[in-house]
């Protein structure tokens, strides 16, 4: 189906001042136009909208069968015929060419130039001449490498661009035959060529291949032609049967046929590479790849065969690598990249177009109310003439190559229209007598010619759709020239101004909310995109207005999604996000006036708002947007008001506002703890502790608790990406603290926030910088080893609490806030923190502590070293700060060097330090295998040091009397 559109997108129109009939024309580069008539090629430059100048003319050898121009090498090659013998030569350096009389240079491709001629050749232009085995066909150059492609009877023939270097400061342009391509069973009509791609065209059949570098199928390359493979011995084999059938009763078609990728092989035809380059030379390609064979049948519906019913206008279309759409990001280097490549062809009445890089694929088929005479493909349009009509289609080149340049298009971040969306025809331009059309830049130049009576011509038999090799495509000679031709160049608009045009247009259906006005805009969008992927044809001002008018169209496609009904309006999204519009921008496009009825949004809108909601955008939505966005979702989807309030970009409610219609879903029977929350938050804000508490009260901690995991965003916030706890955490840590712990550690449960998060978060919440640990931080780790969860690595939190449980203890530092656990609470509820040794209990009686909080951090300690997963190794070398001066520090190094099996060193300590806690040391450590240090150690050091005497002498002696002989004996 194809969408119809009047839109305006040819502007002026100038006439070329041929002197004679035009036979064959081509654009050149930016600003120049070839025609050729006779023996003579004309060379126009093409400057703005309303001047056409002659430029030069120069001689051919005769007349032009066809005509190509290679931007990259800036050469101009041609097909002559002189004497009914054909001559391919390219002409090089031919904007050298002052008058008709100056001098030429003629050299055989591959002639070395000497030195001494240098200054000739910078001087003059040069033609090349080409010799083939073969008559050509046709040819194409390569619009990136400006490799020249010729077709032949049976084989296409590569010619390499390269340069001769003459000297230091010179060289010239030349070629080299470098590769041969044998084809069997089709015959060239058309070819295109480009990096390596080939299309070759007959009268009903299209062939395309890629010739590959692989190393690894070097064997593919011959210096001889292979022999024709099975498929082809079995087409020739159809083909022998059908002859011996052919007669003037029977007509035998062959079926129409689509093969893609390699089961293109199967199309009988057969494709081998010859090497030609010099011996020694880099050979380029290696081997072929199939990518798609596409046969048609004539039609057959009527008495008598059309000759006309044949494929015209092949060619390969590239796009190239671009960067981002929505920056101003240039590319750092002038190399094309190629992007993607499209494929184009065309019967009278249908034109089909192709994407062929990743992988093949028909993006379009173009049906032409008339029949068609050629068709020309740019990024932006497709131009198709017929015998009265210039004809304006758009393409999908720039929404396929998008999405190769791009991973995140058809994502929450950036959108592309669809490649299956209908074409749609632009403008149906009137001509008199079109005969011909070329386009280059942004003008299509046209051929037209009012044709006298014509006289009927002997049709061939039908029989000649029958056999590929059946007919000669060598062009008919033109006939003598006649008055009443043209040769118009055609000025399209600027795009910018054609899709200002198609938004005008696009109005008239905004109203009635069709898919339309969707479609419309999406045609403006591809043709601001593709303008965009041609940056090589803009100025730096154009560049910036096509930026603008991308952004615009992107809001534009953003405001339909969100007000028309579709099953894609969850597009809204992404188009919003590329248009660069604001939260607050969007909201004041809504037309928020409603005549009569409830106010309806649509889905579009909603996901967006609700979306953007959602991200932690750093915008605060003014007091009046945001009610009328609570307004909104209390209409649309009541569920997500809890939510949505919850946004920082909420910021600005109205708290009677939200509370109002928070207690509107109570009363339509909708409540939960979510709900509870939230009204308790906005009665915070307003600073009514009675309705807030009140709020808390109705439901259990563990509800709270799940509500807060419903909703993280009541307590913890991100602005400009840092964390910020909220109002309703900051009254939690003065009034349950408990409550926010809880909350805190069941969100970093269920991957809401992260243990880096919530660390930041407490330091936060407490106001505590660098390295300074608030209690509230403290009893949050403690609590994760409570609740042992899986994804906390247990060894650094061990570190984390010993670490400030020794700093506290050395610096004699009391907690800022009161511990929620004591030590006697996490030693009965965390298998992490083990029962105290009772000789320890012993050696702290000995000094008297009377600081609780010193008492419950040193026990905690303690409790934390005598666990089962403590690595008491990875902590020793952080204990410095903890002096055994202290009972509280002698205590902690004696039950780490105990964990280590150092008892002679713990024995001697506690002798020289606590000689009464020395026998209920060794009664709970020395057993079993540490039996033996009773005699071996302690008995003879404490009978040793009773000798010596001194003030503890009677402690020694007391320790003495205490040991348990009996036991000791056993």
């Amino acid at each position: 189906m194809v969408q119809l559109y009047n839109l305006h997108p040819f502007g002026s129109q100038q006439v070329v001042p041929c002197k004679l009939e035009p036979e064959r024309f081509c654009g050149g580069g930016r600003d120049t136009l070839f025609v050729a008539a006779g023996c003579k090629v004309e060379a126009f430059t093409v400057v703005g909208q309303e001047l056409c100048q002659p430029r030069c003319v120069f001689s051919t050898l005769g007349r032009v069968l066809r005509l190509a121009y290679s931007e990259a090498g800036d050469y101009l090659v041609a097909i002559e015929e002189k004497n009914k013998a054909t001559f391919l030569r390219a002409y090089v350096n031919w904007r050298s060419k002052r008058t008709e009389n100056s001098r030429v240079c003629i050299r055989m491709v591959g002639h070395d130039v000497e030195a001494p001629f240098s200054e000739t050749f910078r001087d003059q232009m040069s033609i090349v001449e080409m010799p083939l085995s073969e008559a050509p066909l046709c040819i194409s150059c390569c619009p990136v490498k400006g490799d020249l492609l010729v077709g032949c009877t049976n084989n296409l023939v590569l010619f390499s661009l390269k340069y001769q270097i003459i000297n230091e400061e010179f060289s010239i342009l030349d070629f080299e035959r470098s590769l041969v391509i044998h084809i069997d069973n089709i015959t060239p009509a058309e070819i295109s060529f480009c990096v390596g791609y080939v299309a070759v065209m007959s009268e009903l059949e299209v062939l395309i291949v890629k010739l590959e570098s692989d190393p690894k199928n070097r064997e593919s390359v011959n210096h001889h032609p292979h022999k024709t493979t099975n498929p082809t011995k079995q087409a020739e084999g159809i083909s022998n049967e059908t002859s011996q059938l052919e007669s003037d009763d029977f007509v035998i078609c062959q079926k129409p046929m689509e093969l893609l990728g390699e089961k293109s092989k199967q199309s009988g035809i057969s494709v081998t590479l010859e090497s030609t380059g010099l011996a020694g030379e880099k050979i380029k390609y290696f081997h072929v790849r199939h990518l798609l064979y596409r046969r048609f049948a004539p039609d057959i519906s009527s008495c008598l065969l059309s000759d006309d019913v044949r494929l015209h206008s092949l060619q390969l279309l590239p796009i190239y690598q671009t960067g981002s759409l929505t920056s101003d990001r240039k590319n750092s280097s002038q190399e094309k990249v190629l992007l993607s490549l499209f494929c184009f062809f065309s019967l009278p009445h249908v034109g089909y177009l192709y994407m062929i890089v990743k992988s093949v694929e028909l993006l379009s088929v173009y049906q032409y109310p008339e029949k068609s005479q050629q068709a020309v493909l740019t990024p932006q349009f497709l131009h198709v003439i017929t015998s009265n009509n210039l004809q304006c289609y758009t393409v999908r080149c720039s929404a396929a190559a998008a999405r190769e340049e791009d991973p995140y298009v058809d994502t929450t971040l950036k959108a592309c229209p669809p490649i299956s969306m209908d074409v749609c025809a632009l403008r149906i331009q009137l001509f008199i007598g079109l005969k011909a059309i070329c386009h280059f830049k942004n003008h299509v130049v046209l051929l037209t010619k009012a044709d006298p009576e014509t006289v009927p011509e002997r049709r061939e038999s039908p029989k000649r759709f029958l056999s590929r090799k059946g007919t000669s495509v060598n062009p008919k000679t033109p006939p003598v020239a006649e008055a009443g031709w043209n040769l118009y160049i055609v000025n399209t608009i600027s795009p910018v101004q054609l899709y200002k045009e198609m938004v005008d247009y696009s109005n008239a259906y905004k109203t009635a909310k069709t898919q339309s006005c969707i479609h419309l805009l999406s045609e403006a969008h591809l043709l601001v995109r593709a303008a965009l992927m041609d940056a090589s044809q803009l100025e730096p001002g154009e560049k910036a207005e096509l930026l603008e008018a991308f952004k615009e169209s992107c809001g534009h496609l953003g405001d339909c999604y969100s007000r028309l009904e579709t099953q894609h309006s969850h597009l809204a999204l992404p188009y919003y996000k590329m248009s660069g519009l604001s939260m607050a921008e969007v909201l004041n496009r809504v037309d928020w006036a409603v005549e009569d009825g409830p106010q309806k949004y649509e889905r579009g809108l909603i996901f967006y708002i609700n979306h953007s909601l959602y991200e932690n955008l750093d915008e605060e939505l003014s007091e009046e947007l945001s009610a009328k966005v609570v307004q909104m979702f209390y209409a649309a989807e009541p569920k997500q008001l809890p939510h949505i309030l919850c946004s920082p970009s909420m910021k600005n409610i109205d708290p009677l506002t939200a509370i109002k219609y928070l207690r509107k879903l109570d009363t339509s029977g909708f409540s939960s703890v979510l709900v509870t929350l939230a009204k308790a938050a906005m009665a915070l804000k307003m600073g009514d502790l009675d309705m807030h508490r009140n709020e808390m009260k109705s439901h259990s901690e563990m509800k709270l608790v799940c509500g807060f995991i419903l909703e993280p965003r009541l307590l913890i916030q991100q602005r400009k990406g840092q964390i910020v706890p909220t109002e309703f955490a900051v009254h939690l840590k003065e009034t349950q603290p408990g409550l926010l712990v809880a909350s805190v550690l069941a969100l970093q449960k269920n991957n809401k926030i992260g243990i880096e998060e919530a660390d930041s978060f407490f330091k936060v919440l407490c106001g505590k910088d660098g390295d300074t640990i608030p209690q509230l931080l403290v009893d949050f780790w403690e609590a994760q080893l409570v609740a042992c969860l899986p994804d906390v690595v247990l060894q650094e939190l061990f570190f984390k609490l010993t670490s400030q449980y020794i700093w506290r203890l050395s610096k004699r530092q009391p907690p800022d806030t009161t511990p929620l656990r004591t030590s006697e609470d996490l030693i009965n509820t965390c298998s992490h923190y083990g029962l105290i040794n009772p000789w320890v209990n012993v050696l702290i009686s000995s000094e008297s502590l009377v600081d609780k909080n010193y008492m419950e951090d040193l026990s905690k300690l303690q409790s934390l070293i005598c666990g089962p997963s403590f690595d008491i190794a990875s902590i020793v070398p952080f204990l410095e700060p903890l002096s055994e001066d202290t009972v509280a520090g002698l205590s902690v190094h004696v039950l780490c060097h105990t964990r280590l099996k150092e008892y002679d060193q713990c024995i001697d300590r506690l002798l020289e330090r606590c000689p009464e806690a020395v026998i209920p040391y060794a009664n709970h450590e020395l057993k079993e295998e540490n039996r033996t240090l009773w005699w071996k150690k302690l008995l003879p050091e404490l009978c040793q040091r009773i000798k010596c005497g001194g003030e503890k002498y009677q402690l020694y002696l007391s320790s003495l009397k205490a040991l348990p002989w009996a036991s000791l004996v056993a």
